[in-house]
């Protein structure tokens, strides 16, 4: 099989860059239907330029390209440790071209192998079938929404809608409650794989593979193809909206199965993806390994550029800060403003949080910016350049960050999904804010990187390192600000009452 290890490659680059054209058309769908001059709009119109962007530079989406999960079908007789060696190979190959972020560590020792190799990555399932040709499928599926996958047991008792019995009706309720407990902290609007029943191990397998379904299709079983469509309307009437700001699209598939249980098991399992739903598949000659033909997509047909614009469009109210930021301009702010951001920023995730409780920082952080965010770098000789850069889950920072804002002075934190009340705490009573830069967006927060400048604990592995860039021009939305306001707070309540009044009469 000559060709194959060039195959999984090339699938694997045009998964992590290329959305395939269901997913496109729906966020395409999202951009129209959301109310202009909002913050839901000005997240889709950053979401859509970087989509593009993506595409122009064949560089990844989103800087988190998650855990490479192949589901694989093979003839009886093909040699199936052949093409995982060369899946492994294939996955090493694309980490070293900037298609994939390393992200396999060891979970004893918090080591990052550097080649997304290691126990248990990749991941792959391996299917005979009758055809004769292989077929690959691929999906990357980012930390963010994969810490927003859900599973249920029932009967359960769930925030602002009751009791959830071993009915049609209780599996509604879970799969609206997964829907709002993600907010923004899942890069909404998402999509979700659902199974029904099975155990816990493999409901959630079940779950996964729903997403290799494209978001246009029909249920061949009408009473899922009913509640498909019930969730999809009622999911986007709860109002969670792009990034969790509040609008009128947090949905944008839904694709339930069912299994057979044990009787005295009855599970929900959810599977969530955020908007860069990345997934494609290829079949495959079983002889040579090339491509025969490609899953979700016509490579012969022109990609269609989602906007016309550049992003976010600038009105002049933007306020713009220049590192190192005072306090005075931090208090100025409000929820709502739009940021721009120049001059140095640190990056500072999961590890370095953690450090910072027990080590002084290595660089000074007084009046600094604080970015949330693992980029996908490129080493050549001495000289770093950032591949993709947008913004983590913040919460996970939530135990440290009101402590790293009064220790050491930092006057901004950026990130995604907003943080907690102890955070908040923080940002009031010493002056400083925090911005909510857009998820996923990681080629349109790349182009306003100018010059990386340094880094600090590479031993942590490149995206657990503290880079130090210069930006220009960098937007982002205040959503916590220095007086005690959160727009996450705002929506969060809003979206419970909504919640609770999706109950049937």
């Amino acid at each position: 099989m000559d060709f194959l290890q060039s195959s999984l490659v090339e699938l694997i680059t045009q998964t992590s860059t290329n959305l395939p054209p269901d997913v496109r058309a729906a966020m395409a769908a999202t951009g129209v239907n959301e109310k202009p001059n909002t913050q839901a709009s000005q997240a889709l119109n950053i979401i859509l330029s970087n989509i593009d962007m993506a595409v122009e530079d064949t560089g990844p989406i989103c800087q988190d390209t998650g855990m490479p999960t192949f589901f694989v079908h093979t003839p009886v007789g093909v040699n199936q440790l052949v093409i995982k060696k060369a899946i492994r190979a294939a996955v090493a190959e694309a980490t070293k071209l900037g298609k994939l972020r390393p992200n396999s560590v060891d979970s004893l020792t918090g080591h990052n192998s550097g080649d997304n190799l290691g126990p248990g990555t990749p991941v792959i399932h391996f299917e005979q079938w009758e055809q004769d040709e292989v077929e690959v499928k691929l999906i990357l599926k980012g930390g963010g929404c994969e810490n927003k996958n859900i599973q249920y047991s029932l009967p359960a008792s769930l925030d602002f809608m009751g009791r959830a019995d071993r009915t049609l009706e209780g599996v509604r309720k879970c799969i609206l409650h997964a829907v709002w407990q993600a907010q923004g902290q899942g890069c909404a609007p998402g999509a979700l794989g659902v199974c029904i029943g099975s155990d816990r191990a493999h409901g959630y397998d079940v779950a996964k593979e729903q997403l290799f379904r494209t978001l246009d299709d029909t249920n061949p079983e009408p009473v899922l193809a009913g509640l498909e469509a019930r969730i999809m309307k009622e999911a986007n009437e709860l109002g969670v909206g792009a990034m969790g700001f509040g609008g009128r699209v947090s949905l944008i598939g839904c694709k339930i199965a069912a299994a057979n249980r044990l009787p005295a098991s009855f599970f929900v399992s959810v599977a969530y993806s955020c908007w860069a739903f990345r997934r494609l598949g290829v079949r495959l000659d079983a002889a040579s390994g090339a491509i025969t033909s490609w899953l979700y997509r016509d490579p012969s047909r022109p990609v269609e550029k989602m906007t016309q614009g550049e992003g976010l469009p600038l009105t002049g109210r933007e306020i713009t800060l220049t590192a190192p930021v005072s306090e005075a301009a931090v208090r100025q702010l409000k929820v709502g403003d739009v940021v721009l951001i120049t001059g140095a920023v640190y990056t500072g995730r999961d590890a370095v949080h953690a450090y910072l409780m027990k080590n002084p920082p290595p660089v000074d952080l007084n009046g600094s910016v604080l970015y949330h965010c693992g980029p996908v770098m490129m080493q050549d000789g001495d000289k770093w350049t950032v591949k993709a850069a947008g913004p983590t889950t913040s919460i996970r920072e939530e135990p440290y960050q009101a402590d790293v804002i009064k220790n050491f002075g930092v006057r901004v934190v950026i990130g995604k999904g907003g943080m907690g009340a102890k955070t908040s705490a923080a940002l009031k009573e010493y002056g400083a804010v925090y911005l909510n830069a857009i998820g996923g967006a990681a080629q349109y927060y790349a182009r306003t990187v100018k010059e990386v400048l340094g880094v600090s604990l590479l031993e942590f592995g490149v995206p657990e390192a503290m880079w130090n860039l210069r930006v220009e021009g960098f937007p982002a939305i205040v959503t916590m600000d220095a007086h005690g306001n959160s727009l996450h707070a705002d929506v969060e309540k809003a979206t419970a009452g909504a919640l609770e009044h999706l109950q049937p009469a």
